[in-house]
């Protein structure tokens, strides 16, 4: 018998928090992003629409989200490597939650790792963007009930 278990939001944050003490070094720690992007399963052509695009990303970034089984769950891509593993990290922490626990959640990790003080201002201006943009989905469906 499989048993699943559903790590909350915080405990997967403290996942990432691990997976990158492991390198002291910020070179290292690019490649673990680089790498998680190249993870990230592509997004079909069809998702990649106009109405997707997260706006302030010096990249291009798309997100879109779909309820199931009364969680969130996130799809996105980026046409920039680094910003790709970013995309993925968060879609890590907040797919497969409900609504409330997107909305009330504090994402602790990117100042944890170190990530804000390693982005550009353009960049961390994009960050922003993608978690807004996740916050608002999760608005919306728990707007619709």
């Amino acid at each position: 018998m499989i048993l699943y278990y559903n790590m909350t939001i915080n405990e997967l944050q403290d996942n990432i928090i691990d997976e990158f003490s492991m390198f002291d070094d910020w070179m290292d720690k690019y490649s673990l992003l680089i790498d998680l992007g190249n993870s990230l399963h592509p997004l079909e052509d069809k998702d990649k629409k106009p109405q997707n695009i997260i706006e302030g990303c010096q990249s291009r970034v798309w997100l879109n989200a779909e309820m199931k089984d009364g969680l969130v769950v996130y799809r996105g891509e980026s046409d920039a490597l680094l910003v790709k593993g970013i995309v993925s990290l968060l879609i890590k922490v907040l797919t497969n939650h409900t609504p409330d626990e997107i909305i009330g959640t504090e994402l602790y990790f990117i100042e944890k790792i170190g990530l804000r003080e390693h982005l550009s201002p353009t960049r961390s201006n994009g960050l922003l963007a993608m978690i807004k943009q996740m916050k608002l989905f999760a608005l919306a469906f728990k707007a619709r009930g």
